[in-house]
């Protein structure tokens, strides 16, 4: 496990404004493991393309990727996603799918706790 003071540190060398408040509204929450890797470094950040998540996922399911969701593959489940970034084709993929797309930080602000399973 990851101290807060790490994930500060991490914090500093941030220059997404976007990034830096959904790591510390994770922190805030005491979603220390999300915060955690969010706070990666970009290259070792975790992306997932749609067929590694529909492989994954169970249907009406919440699924959190902390790091962004490509459009590789195609999705048959209906879904709950909430990730830190979409690109474009996986966005239009997943609405077509009919599943929820979110972002982290919106679904932070709007639940205290952020529940479903974290692909890493």
């Amino acid at each position: 496990m990851i101290s807060k003071t790490k994930i500060n540190k991490r914090i500093k060398r941030k220059t997404n404004s976007k990034l830096v408040e959904t790591i510390l509204l994770a922190k805030k929450k005491g979603l220390l493991e999300i915060a955690k890797l969010l706070s990666l470094p970009t290259r070792k950040r975790i992306k997932k393309n749609l067929e590694e998540i529909s492989k994954e996922a169970k249907e009406n399911e919440a699924i959190i990727v902390p790091g962004k969701v490509l459009g590789q593959g195609n999705i048959d489940k209906k879904i709950k996603i909430i990730a830190l970034d979409f690109s474009s084709t996986a966005k239009e993929k997943l609405k077509n799918a009919k599943c929820e797309v979110l972002s982290i930080k919106k679904e932070l602000e709007k639940n205290k706790k952020l529940e479903g399973k974290i692909l890493k």
